[in-house]
């Protein structure tokens, strides 16, 4: 049989994305699923009606010459870890579970910001970048390091994982149960955070719509601020070519960007490029199909 397609899987919180390409054209499936994670149900279901949904997907093609996958959470050896948002999916046996389901062909499993970031090396706004920075503003808060056009993975598969950044000295971290960027600038951060101000439930898309409230401008420039001297003493450190930023938050992207840029600009001495990303909408999808290009030896 010919095996002339490659299957991405994207794990997340809130939904489970699959898509189907051929090995000559990764960036444009000819297949999509997409269903609700239904976390309450545990991590083994979960799993389960993915398989269920893959095996649906690709039946009929000419055969999986890879299979790339992306999951919230930090993939170390074995297991995925730093997930709490499914139950189970902490420690979960996540690449055993893959080999035994899609047996005999290669899999290549990464977190998903670090998936997304692939996508844009391989087809998006980092390709060619040698040393770059790609910043996912979503529901969560994390980043990826590229270096020597490769992303980083770290000693434990947890680099980039910036929301776990401290705004100030002597607050709660990781031990204590706490990402402390993560919980004030995050699209999940500034919705609770809203919903406190404004006392009614509220989104970060709709703070960033809503004009006229200097409460609510004031929480969204608290925000933004933090966030900005965050990148900017990531560009001091890292020296990038370029920093992409993707996630659901790029709605705001006129008001996001040249707050970035403006801080990045008076505190690196040699200010990279601030750019949007080229996948916004399923960015660790199309970065589990990069996995899996990479995995066929698409390289």
């Amino acid at each position: 049989m010919n095996q002339d397609h490659v299957l991405g899987i994207d794990f997340g919180g809130t939904k489970i994305a699959l898509a189907v390409a051929h090995v000559d054209k990764v960036d444009q499936p000819v297949g999509w699923v997409r269903l609700p994670t239904l976390a309450s149900q545990g991590a083994r279901q979960v799993v389960k009606r993915c398989f269920a949904a893959a095996s649906d997907l690709v039946n009929g093609v000419d055969g999986l010459r890879a299979i790339g996958v992306s999951t919230f959470g930090v993939v170390r050896g074995d297991r995925v870890r730093l997930a709490p948002a499914v139950p189970g999916w902490e420690g979960l046996e996540l690449p055993r579970l893959l080999h035994q389901e899609f047996r005999g062909t290669p899999v290549a499993i990464d977190n998903d910001v670090k998936a997304a970031a692939s996508a844009e090396l391989r087809w998006g706004a980092l390709r060619g970048v040698s040393t770059g920075l790609y910043l996912n503003l979503g529901t969560g808060l994390a980043s990826a390091m590229i270096v020597n056009g490769r992303v980083v993975s770290g000693a434990h598969g947890a680099s980039g994982e910036i929301g776990y950044l401290l705004r100030q000295p002597g607050e709660l971290g990781f031990s204590a149960g706490h990402a402390p960027l993560e919980e004030f600038i995050s699209g999940r951060a500034l919705g609770d955070r809203g919903t406190a101000l404004l006392g009614r439930p509220v989104t970060a898309s709709e703070l960033f719509a809503r004009g006229g409230d200097e409460r609510v401008e004031g929480l969204l420039n608290q925000a933004i601020g933090a966030l900005a001297m965050a990148v900017a003493n990531l560009c001091v450190m890292i020296d990038p070519e370029r920093v992409v930023v993707g996630g659901g938050m790029m709605g705001a992207a006129r008001r996001i960007v040249p707050t970035l840029t403006a801080a990045v600009t008076a505190a690196v001495p040699f200010p990279p490029e601030i750019v949007a990303a080229r996948f916004v909408d399923d960015a660790p999808l199309y970065g589990a199909l990069a996995l899996a290009a990479s995995a066929s030896g698409q390289d």
